[in-house]
């Protein structure tokens, strides 16, 4: 399952596993194909302006004929949450890679607005310099460069693509304090790899950090949950 929220903070977030599964009707369950067309399954008490909206995406395996979405449908408006079903294969994580630009996939038809822009005509990049972000299933691992460089190159990144000063390392050590703090993460954690060596819910914490550091404006996340044990989860929903 897949879950997009849009909070009325003018954030959108896409899971696909959701803590509104005790809502959704066992017919839902059932469903097996992708099913995005439908309206949220839950939704916040304020909702706002159109912030994604997907018509009749289609998409293939890149050098291949193979397709993988077949007309894909999907509105989604600030202070919304969103849940897309379907069984494995069914297309849901490639979805959110083709939304992020992943060079796996290429588009044949439809069309995808983010913000009132043409998001297939932006470069991976410039998708995440607007504010769109994917939190993968299962995180790779980049020996070699630690967590507090990663995270500050990639703010800067952003900032400076909003027309924001950058931060140097004082100024950043300062900004994410209180994001380490929200995930209960010791700061010793930003002097490890990235990802290496780190347990799942330790994998899943940081790409949460990643998000709240990236102020990302829709965020989709890929299983989120999997992997977490109790204490991790509720950081996590906290966050």
């Amino acid at each position: 399952m897949y879950r997009c929220v849009a909070p009325s903070t003018h954030r959108a977030h896409c899971f696909r596993r959701s803590a509104c599964q005790g809502r959704l009707q066992s017919r839902q369950h059932q469903r097996a194909a992708l099913n995005v067309s439908r309206r949220p399954l839950c939704v916040s008490a304020a909702t706002g302006d159109v912030i994604l909206e997907v018509k009749g995406l289609k998409a293939n395996i890149t050098g291949t004929d193979q397709a993988i979405l077949n007309g894909v449908n999907l509105t989604v408006r600030t202070g919304e949450v969103h849940a897309i079903m379907g069984k494995n294969g069914s297309g849901k994580s490639t979805l959110s890679k083709v939304l992020v630009g992943h060079p796996d996939y290429t588009v044949t038809a439809g069309s995808v607005m983010y913000k009132g822009e043409d998001l297939l005509e932006m470069d991976p990049e410039d998708r995440s310099h607007k504010g769109l972000f994917l939190s993968f299933q299962s995180p790779i691992e980049i020996p070699g460069v630690s967590n507090v460089d990663f995270l500050r190159l990639s703010c800067n990144s952003r900032r400076k693509a909003q027309g924001k000063d950058e931060l140097d390392p004082l100024e950043f050590y300062s900004y994410i304090m209180p994001k380490l703090e929200a995930l209960n993460m010791d700061p010793t954690f930003l002097n490890r790899n990235v990802n290496e060596g780190f347990s799942g819910g330790e994998k899943k914490r940081n790409e949460i950090l990643q998000m709240s550091v990236l102020e990302s404006e829709m965020s989709i996340l890929d299983e989120i949950d999997s992997g977490l044990d109790v204490d991790a989860l509720r950081d996590v929903s906290k966050a």
